[in-house]
């Protein structure tokens, strides 16, 4: 009934602006506007204060100078406009920081990193003891700064205020998959000790010297975009596990319940299963963090900010209203539990109650697949 209504009102509107110039006409509202930029004019650009520091900004859209001609008249098939163009100077490596932590970020899987990675470091001089492709780490043997090549040492002296040249370093490398699909994230841990000493220093979640290991990141970042430029080549050692890692893995707990695994932190599965909902187009009506929970709808989908019921849609009804969503409604509870060094992914309908099994594993999976 409510759509006939909306049918006949259409047909109401229709019958009643049928002739009518202000509608359709050369000056109506829906006329063609195809050729109104020929008359447009150009306004000086915005002024801003003498002592403010501005960064010039590219118009993404610049009007073609060829158009501005007063004299043309009549229909005018607007051009298409030019592709924007894409930055050369952009790269696949990025440098992130978070507190005192820093890393970098590759647009790249860990197999094709691993090299590079590797590659910058012996060019430095520094010796490779210890590498396990298959799980993305390799350590340097204990040398001191003056036993590296020439080039890293002059680097390293204007990078590292105070650099003792007697001590000795070794350095620990660790390329994880990143959050997002197909990346990679480099973390670099170094460890010191008195030169001449055999004592075996471990190493610590944070380097020795945070100072130096913010410009081995550095000159990474920059021995890395040069290598992208060049063409680089591809660790198959390192991808044959690594790539595709157990990091994310479903399985069953002793009851028989669908559990996913991810060998992260709590912050790092938080977000990524949070993208993997978004990803997986699942509608997330409410999260809790502190109780690591997303509450999701499986009877609809990925609520978008910008996602409003248009003209035609509200006139017929089309935007169900919130009895119609109450009723169809499959509310499910997302759970990430802490567990050692990994986050386990469960499904439960209430807090006391667990999803069924075909659901878990069906939703389980999807954000197994968007977690890539």
């Amino acid at each position: 009934m409510k759509r006939l209504a909306g049918l006949s009102a259409l047909a109401l509107i229709i019958t009643s602006t049928s002739g009518c110039g202000w509608v359709w006409g050369e000056n109506g509202y829906f006329r063609d506007r195809g050729s109104d930029y020929l008359t447009a004019q150009q306004t000086a650009p915005m002024q801003l204060p003498a002592d403010a520091e501005a960064k010039r900004l590219d118009p993404l859209l610049p009007i073609p100078p060829h158009i501005a001609d007063s004299t043309a008249r009549g229909e005018y098939e607007v051009p298409r406009p030019l592709p924007l163009a894409v930055r050369a100077d952009s790269s696949e490596f990025s440098l992130q920081r978070s507190g005192d932590s820093r890393w970098l970020v590759a647009q790249r899987v860990p197999a094709e990193v691993w090299p590079v990675a590797r590659q910058f470091f012996e060019d430095g001089g520094f010796r490779i003891v210890d590498e396990r492709p298959q799980t993305g780490e390799f350590s340097t043997d204990w040398q001191r700064f003056d036993a590296l090549s020439s080039s890293m040492v002059n680097r390293l002296n204007g990078r590292v205020a105070g650099l003792d040249g007697s001590a000795e370093t070794r350095v620990r490398v660790r390329i994880e998959p990143g959050v997002q699909r197909n990346t990679s994230e480099i973390f670099v841990v170094s460890a010191q000790r008195a030169a001449g000493s055999s004592a075996e220093v471990a190493f610590t979640e944070r380097g020795a010297n945070q100072a130096l290991d913010a410009a081995l990141l550095d000159e990474m970042l920059a021995s890395m975009s040069r290598s992208a430029e060049q063409g680089g080549s591809v660790s198959l050692l390192a991808g044959r596990d690594f790539d595709a890692p157990s990091r994310v893995t479903l399985s069953e707990d002793g009851n028989g319940n669908p559990v996913l695994n991810l060998s992260a932190d709590f912050d790092r599965a938080w977000s990524g299963v949070g993208r993997s909902l978004e990803m997986a187009d699942l509608r997330v009506d409410d999260i809790n963090r502190s109780l690591g929970v997303y509450y999701v709808n499986l009877a609809e989908g990925a609520q978008r900010q910008d996602d409003k019921p248009g003209f035609f849609r509200r006139l017929f009804g089309g935007a169900p209203d919130k009895d119609e969503i109450e009723a169809r409604a499959e509310r499910y509870q997302v759970r990430l539990t802490s567990v050692g060094d990994s986050v386990q992914v469960t499904v439960e309908k209430d807090l006391n109650t667990i999803a069924p099994a075909d659901v878990s594993r069906r939703l389980l999976g999807m954000i197994q697949e968007n977690l890539g």
